[in-house]
């Protein structure tokens, strides 16, 4: 159903896929998904009722963020919500988006509820008036007399994420400003001895961070040390789609490119600093392990790109000091005879800080291998390069052993399949 600005439906059904989508075309900036979850106050009850990139599950589990995925020549950004699992004092979940850019230049804007099980369509909001807005709320799910309808609201914030979510009653983490310079000044004499200082205040919660770190060539690296990531799990999601449809060819002539099914396989070589190495990939269910060596597991082989999640790397941060470096890469395993024309994000998500983007839209070469970045521990701190390199195997080289001798692993290769 097509709802017009303001109007209203009920949903009938409890687990939900809410989409927001767009049309991928040059120059159009990025755009990010978030869920809030209000009382009937209009208001937040604590930080944690703000689901995003940086926190994508809702301490109660019915709201989560489930990152981006391609649709044809569009992106689509998925919130899950089991609204039998919504809290009782929660009565309003809000669907918003922001962007780097405005919202005038994201084309075709649209919000939809589906099924979660049977994928029907319950409601549909396009929205076609968006000007010089960065943050807009596109629609939300609210309690009436015991059931749940969606409204379309369609209202644009010029102040972006932070003031979405600082009108909504979120803690926002600003950037510091700058430290002021102390001038010198004559010595004095030694003040009198102070007085014992009052207990420390309780505290406060800390605010939520809304940043993203994107590695570029102009930076290309970011320590995980110093932005806290010492332990826990690091997740690295490989999304990906091509720029037309997934079958046929692109461009004429020489340079054509032919299309199938791709299926991308999410790798990664790993070096131990008790000198052991090997790879984790899908072939011949190298899945890794997460609990012991070489601490870094595959979650899963997606062969058509149709997963929402992706593929998924885990790496273990509890063991940082035993991992001497690992490169994360991605082989085309069928389906295209290159990357060209096709647009891959790989996402570091780190226990601690912001997520950690490498961009994989830049190649100009036929290579069906591209190393996306390269962890390594130096002198106990560990450090994310982007790598973005787009690698071409010499003739009767495998595609994984191309990257093995591009960084020197030194890996014994023998043919295998996924099949």
């Amino acid at each position: 159903m097509s709802l017009r600005k303001g109007a209203n439906t009920p949903v009938e059904t409890t687990r939900l896929r809410v989409e927001l989508g767009w049309r991928e075309v040059p120059g159009a900036p990025e755009v990010d998904v978030s869920a809030l979850l209000l009382t009937a106050a209009g208001k937040v009850r604590s930080d944690d009722d703000f689901v995003f990139y940086n926190q994508p599950v809702h301490p109660s589990g019915a709201v989560r963020h489930e990152g981006r995925r391609q649709d044809g020549g569009g992106a689509v950004e998925t919130i899950r919500v089991a609204l039998a699992e919504v809290e009782q004092e929660i009565g309003t979940v809000v669907i918003a988006a922001s962007t780097d850019g405005t919202f005038g230049q994201v084309p075709g804007l649209f919000v939809r509820v589906l099924d979660a099980v049977t994928g029907a369509e319950a409601a549909r909001f396009n929205a076609t008036d968006a000007t010089t807005e960065t943050a807009f709320v596109l629609g939300e799910l609210y309690r009436r007399n015991g059931a749940w309808k969606f409204r379309a609201v369609g209202q644009g914030y010029a102040s972006g994420l932070a003031g979405l979510a600082t009108d909504f009653g979120i803690s926002v983490d600003e950037p510091a400003p700058a430290a002021p310079v102390a001038l010198p000044r004559p010595a004095a004499p030694a003040p009198p001895p102070a007085p014992l200082p009052p207990a420390a205040p309780a505290v406060p919660a800390q605010p939520v961070g809304l940043s993203k770190i994107t590695l570029t060539k102009s930076a290309p690296s970011v320590s995980l040390t110093k932005q806290g990531a010492t332990s826990g799990g690091m997740r690295v999601n490989l999304s990906w789609s091509a720029r037309r449809p997934p079958r046929g060819w692109m461009r004429k002539g020489p340079e054509a490119v032919r299309l199938e099914d791709i299926d991308l396989d999410l790798s990664c070589l790993w070096e131990l600093q008790n000198g052991a190495t090997g790879i984790v990939h899908p072939i011949n269910n190298q899945f890794g392990s997460f609990g012991r060596e070489p601490y870094v597991e595959l979650d899963q082989d997606d062969r058509t790109g149709t997963s929402e999640t992706g593929e998924n790397l885990m790496i273990n941060l509890d063991h940082a000091a035993r991992i001497k470096r690992l490169l994360v890469f991605v082989v085309i395993y069928a389906g295209a005879s290159s990357f060209a024309g096709l647009h891959g994000v790989a996402t570091l998500f780190p226990p601690a800080g912001p997520p950690i983007e490498v961009l994989l839209d830049e190649c100009t070469v036929p290579s069906q291998v591209a190393a996306i970045a390269l962890i390594e521990n130096i002198g106990g701190e560990l450090i994310v390069r982007r790598e973005a390199k787009y690698l071409l195997p010499p003739p009767g080289i495998f595609k994984q052993q191309a990257a093995d001798l591009e960084y020197g692993w030194g890996l014994s290769w023998q043919g295998a399949s996924k099949d």
